[in-house]
Order: C-alpha cells, then structure tokens, then sequence
C-alpha cells in the first residue's frame, strides 16, 4: 500500500477560523476526515503532521517512512529554502496544495521556492485541492512511476 505524508505548514491549524473569505470554513481535522475517506477509496494509506515550526516539519520528512508527500506549506513556501531542500533531499515525489490561488494574491505570495520542484501542484480549489492531489498521487504509483 502507498503510504502518503499529509505535510500541513504554519497557521493551518487555525483553519475554520482564519479568513474564512480566504481558506473556507473547514478545520483541519474536517480535511483531514474528508482526505482519510478518499485515501481509503483510492488504496492510499495517509498519515497526518501540522507545525508551526519549520525544522520539525523538516524533522518529519527526514524520517522517509513514507512513499510521497502532499503538503501545504503554506508561508514557508514563499521563504524557505531549507524546507525545499528537505522535500528534494528525501528522494520522494511530493505534490504542494494551496487552499487560495497564491498567484492571485499579494504580490510577494507569487515568490513559490517549492513549485518547481514538486511533481504537482493544485491551488484556488479550497480543501477539494487535497482530493485532488489525492487522484494524481494515486494515478502516478499505479501507473508505476515511483
């Protein structure tokens, strides 16, 4: 079985509450509900990790007990290399999610240091993004590519 890291970067935990006009209503815990269900459908087993800390979401990666990772890493995007280098460093493919369009936003949120990098990126769809990402993880180990 795939084994995917859900990697969630800072604030995201403050979904549900956080600029609902931005990121939707949704909590944390309500994605990660909708993105077990679909993993269960699809044959992907998930495992969950959020911090506000950059060096323990670069911990979680470095431990590899997984076979790809969808995360959003959300500011960090825009300005951390160190985060990069650990999605490249681990030798795993990865895909970014992003709740809103950053390309759509402040001028500053199109600095992305991890897009091209990633093996896919889904942005503006909302929490749906993760289902998404979910499909195009589960295409690209059935179609052998890993």
């Amino acid at each position: 079985m795939t084994r995917v890291l859900v990697l969630q970067g800072p604030n995201l935990n403050l979904l549900g509450t956080r600029e609902p006009d931005i990121y939707g209503t949704e909590t944390l815990d309500e994605i990660h509900a909708a993105i077990s269900g679909r993993a269960a459908e699809l044959g992907l087993d998930v495992d969950f990790f959020q911090s506000n800390h950059e060096g323990a979401l670069i911990d979680r990666l470095h431990e590899r007990d997984f076979d790809a990772v969808v995360v959003n890493a959300a500011g960090l995007t825009h300005t951390s290399v160190a985060l990069r280098d650990a999605l490249t460093g681990i030798d795993r493919p990865f895909w970014e999610v992003h709740l809103s369009d950053p390309w759509r936003r402040e001028p500053f949120r199109s600095v992305n240091l991890i897009h091209d990098v990633a093996t896919g990126t889904v942005a503006g769809q909302g929490a749906r993004g993760y289902l998404v990402v979910l499909d195009q993880v589960a295409a690209h180990f059935a179609e052998g590519r890993a």
